[in-house]
């Protein structure tokens, strides 16, 4: 039943359509070779343990403040 109106309503074309010209444009993309992608991908790892860690940071820092205020 949905199949159907799908398929009078054109939309299973135009999917199709989109599929195909999704591989077409996927086929002129540059994709990093094996050594690019892990360079990539290290400094990615990097990056997120440096966020985390600042985040870390900040979070101990702001507990230390607010507990000290919430002393007061």
């Amino acid at each position: 039943m949905v199949f159907g109106f799908l398929w009078s309503k054109g939309h299973l074309t135009r999917f199709s359509r989109f599929v195909g010209e999704t591989k077409t444009e996927l086929r002129k993309c540059a994709w990093p070779n094996k050594a690019e992608l892990k360079g990539s991908t290290a400094v990615v790892l990097v990056s997120v343990v440096l966020l985390a860690g600042f985040t870390v940071l900040v979070d101990f820092v702001f507990r230390i403040l607010l507990s000290g205020a919430m002393k007061l």
